[in-house]
């Protein structure tokens, strides 16, 4: 516990560089959100979602980041996965009206056709809305896998048992069904 506490408190201190060297802000002025956001150039395969969206190369999209040092550090004396993973679910899913009046508000709103993020932690996310999609480079997913470890290690009771099972995943949300699911709200 020690140990996680003096490495969470050292990730505090380095994450406002991180944050400024990643070029991600905050989709509102409200620091509730648990995302941090940027546009990006989409660079893999083509992908068809489930509503029908094609995010084909070169398109525009919004990269979505959890806040992950912020919900480790609200997590630190909870020994429970499963009602973490329901904090985060309930989290998230406060926070996509957010990431959508972001994107709304935009100048190039029109242009972008999706949300996407990269994690191990997909259970629950298609009741989110997600499209969950194999990341198809087997180098740019082992680099995300060893990326992510750490924050593994750091948010699981008992990590050794699931490292191995965890695989690092594109979440994908067009921006159409962002608006119809999240936008009124």
């Amino acid at each position: 516990m020690k140990l996680k506490m003096l490495i969470l408190f050292v990730w505090n201190l380095l994450d406002p560089i991180y944050f400024s060297f990643t070029r991600l802000t905050f989709p509102e002025q409200s620091l509730s959100n648990i995302f941090r956001v940027r546009l990006l150039r989409y660079r893999g395969k083509s992908i068809m979602l489930s509503d029908g969206t094609c995010i084909e190369h070169s398109d525009l999209l919004v990269k979505i980041h959890l806040h992950n040092v912020r919900l480790l550090t609200e997590f630190l004396h909870l020994d429970n996965d499963v009602k973490k993973g329901r904090i985060i679910y309930r989290m998230v899913e406060q926070s996509l009206p957010g990431v959508y009046r972001y994107i709304h508000t935009h100048p190039k709103f029109r242009e972008i056709k999706a949300i996407i993020g990269i994690t191990m932690m997909h259970r629950g996310c298609t009741h989110l809305g997600f499209d969950i999609v194999q990341i198809h480079s087997p180098l740019y997913r082992a680099f995300k896998w060893i990326g992510q470890m750490p924050i593994h290690f750091l948010s699981v009771s008992n990590p050794f048992k699931t490292y191995r099972k965890q695989k690092p995943r594109y979440l994908l949300m067009s921006t159409d069904f962002l608006m119809h699911k999240y936008g009124g709200v």
